[in-house]
């Protein structure tokens, strides 16, 4: 019997007529591989950028945002994992379209659309003939992924996407295994690959007690941002809540979220962030010039922003992202 090989992601399913691959949604049909959630989004929802996370583009905006069933990681803490983790036939679908999705954005007054909450490596054509449209009508695309993709597809959709949120789980190959079934190789070079192609990248840490939470790992993986990125490239250190496969694990205490924001300072981040500890000073943006408060965040909301023309508005210090369209 015939089989495909998918060459969409590291894993490289080789699948029999009508097998699935580990993703859920990606199938042998008819001698072809197609996809099941074209157009097929189970979750959509108008949400502030901050929310995902993404800090130096468009503050204060709105980002459409999608979903689809499905994802190619199987995160312990999934956040998701009711949709993630799920086969398309088992969750509520909306039709939805490219066309309707980017005129769904516009409607709403968003100046983005997001493809995020489960993986959006797994309904790639969706967002590839997604983002074409968008960018014509003077919407910006945003990828928040996990960035477990083979390089010649990637290569493909940067040219479209305007920003991505990568979540860099850890900085072991072993964390990877055992927390996502995945490996960590693929995530690096897809994150150096999307700041290559000129996307604006940030990045997301979850901090999980007992797992990541040592100093020197936290330190290992802000001197590899720091080596291979940059100082300029926003981590964003996230609070853990107990939840999926991982509810016996108490949330990250805010101690050692503090900890990891001085540690990307002390190792030289300019951008570092603190995400689900609203009223932390990680919420906020800091000139790495003069230290000035920039743009003041209290969880997703702004309160104060001095950024003005990309420039901190006290010393012109040029504050990288993407401040207007």
């Amino acid at each position: 019997m015939k089989t495909i090989e998918c060459t969409l992601c590291p894993r490289h399913c080789r699948l029999k007529e009508g097998e699935r691959g580990n993703c859920r949604v990606r199938v042998h049909l008819d001698g072809k591989l197609q996809t099941l959630v074209y157009g097929n989004p189970c979750s959509v929802h108008v949400d502030p950028i901050e929310k995902k996370p993404v800090f130096h583009v468009l503050p204060g905006s709105a980002a459409f945002s999608v979903a689809t069933a499905g994802c190619n990681l199987h995160c312990k803490y999934c956040q998701n994992w009711q949709i993630s983790q799920r086969a398309p036939e088992e969750t509520t679908n909306i039709d939805l379209p490219p066309q309707a999705l980017v005129a769904n954005a516009l409607k709403y007054n968003c100046r983005s659309i997001a493809y995020t909450y489960t993986d959006p490596v797994i309904f790639y054509e969706y967002v590839l003939d997604s983002a074409k449209i968008a960018h014509s009508q003077n919407l910006l695309n945003i990828m928040v992924s996990a960035g477990y993709i083979e390089q010649d597809p990637l290569l493909e959709l940067c040219p479209h996407i305007d920003a991505a949120n990568i979540d860099l789980k850890g900085i072991t190959d072993d964390y990877y295994r055992r927390m996502s079934d995945a490996t960590l190789k693929p995530v690096l070079d897809c994150i150096q690959t999307m700041k290559k192609q000129g996307v604006w990248v940030e990045l997301t840490n979850l901090i999980v007690p007992t797992w990541n939470d040592g100093e020197k790992d936290i330190r290992a993986l802000c001197r590899w941002i720091v080596d291979h990125l940059g100082p300029d490239v926003p981590l964003h250190f996230s609070r853990f809540w107990p939840q999926h496969q991982l509810k016996n694990l108490p949330p990250t205490p805010v101690e050692t979220l503090s900890l990891a924001w001085d540690i990307a300072k002390t190792e030289g981040l300019h951008y570092a962030y603190v995400g689900n500890i609203p009223g932390h000073d990680g919420n906020s943006t800091f000139c790495p010039h003069d230290n000035k408060l920039l743009i003041k965040r209290i969880g997703y909301r702004i309160l104060e922003n001095h950024i003005e023309d990309g420039k901190c508005k006290y010393c012109s210090h040029k504050v990288p992202g993407i401040w207007k369209i």
